[in-house]
């Protein structure tokens, strides 16, 4: 345990009374400049400390800091984020150092925790808004032993488990918007990008990436989003804990991906194909050639949408981006 980890866990202890500064010297047996420093540190770091004079130091209300020391303790995965949980107070982009740590070789489960992404990335180059104290961006290293043909199911578990999430630790009502959106009441909550890299013999590493809009201000979003942004606080008006819901997703995470690896793949898909928004709907997919019409009628046992177009024709849609389109008059009145 370091000397600023000492300070934080005797702070803790005494659960928001005060602790004289003369006291923790003593108990550390350093100097009281010392001490201060190590306050400092923890301001720093996010903390809200009171300092006093006469009465010394108190923790003032419970933190809600992505720390392996605040995050750690409450972690139930069996591998992930127990052996390497990184966590940075700020980044270009939790899937940008996750990449360069997996390709020196850190393990599957190491994770990447950041209160705030300067150059935080969605899909198709788009960029993820990541102000400081207020959203989860986080991304894991993973090294599945699977078929190629199989690997998009880890996106579809991922969005399995980020849905779960909002609707297990948060009572929100989260739905799937294939591929990788989570909606609340048809507004973005959170996002995933999935990054791998294969060669020949299957798949070197998956970094998983994943953003969550839990305690913004719907008023602070940019208004250049292509589909309406909300929050968990947003939708139920009142702050969440993000290590709450960090530690929640982990898990469930980490369960769907062990399911997936052990041969059980048919829980995760029934639920990601209840969650969905898509299957039943007229949509319009934009994919790198072109656009395609057609309703939703499935996903397969790979994640894959199926779509048949007008024709009758049923797509195997690996890949694109999809919009939900309005019904005709003649089928409102059909339903």
């Amino acid at each position: 345990m370091t000397l600023r980890e000492a300070v934080l866990q005797a702070l803790k202890e005494k659960k928001g009374e005060w602790l004289s500064g003369e006291a923790l010297s003593e108990s550390l047996n350093v100097s009281r400049t010392t001490v201060w420093n190590q306050i400092k540190a923890l301001l720093a770091e996010g903390y809200e400390v009171d300092s006093s004079p006469k009465k010394g130091y108190r923790l003032c209300s419970p933190p809600d800091i992505l720390s392996p020391v605040e995050v750690g303790p409450g972690l139930t995965c069996k591998v992930f984020g127990q052996t390497d949980y990184l966590y940075y107070q700020e980044l270009d982009s939790t899937n940008n150092r996750a990449r360069v740590l997996a390709a020196e070789g850190y393990p599957e489960g190491t994770v990447v925790v950041a209160d705030m992404q300067t150059a935080g990335r969605g899909r198709r180059g788009r960029s993820w808004y990541s102000p400081s104290n207020q959203g989860i961006y986080m991304s894991v290293i993973l090294r599945p032993v699977l078929p190629l043909k199989e690997i998009s199911r880890i996106s579809l578990l991922t969005a399995v488990a980020v849905a779960e999430t909002f609707e297990e630790e948060l009572n929100l009502p989260a739905r799937i918007k294939w591929p990788n959106d989570i909606l609340i009441n048809d507004k973005k909550v959170a996002g995933i990008l999935s990054e791998a890299v294969t060669d020949m013999d299957g798949i070197e590493y998956i970094v998983v990436g994943i953003g969550m809009n839990i305690n913004n201000q719907l008023q602070e979003f940019p208004g250049d989003f292509r589909t309406a942004a909300t929050s968990a606080r947003a939708e139920d008006a009142r702050p969440v804990s993000r290590v709450k819901v960090l530690q929640g997703l982990l898990a469930r995470l980490e369960s769907h991906y062990l399911d997936l690896l052990a041969g059980s793949f048919e829980g995760t898909l029934k639920k990601g194909k209840s969650l969905s928004v898509a299957i039943g709907q007229e949509l319009r997919l934009d994919t790198i050639n072109g656009f395609l019409v057609g309703k939703a009628i499935d996903i397969d046992e790979n994640g894959f949408l199926l779509l048949r177009d007008q024709s009758g024709i049923v797509h195997t849609i690996i890949s694109g981006e999809i919009t939900i389109l309005p019904l005709h008059p003649a089928e409102v009145l059909l339903t």
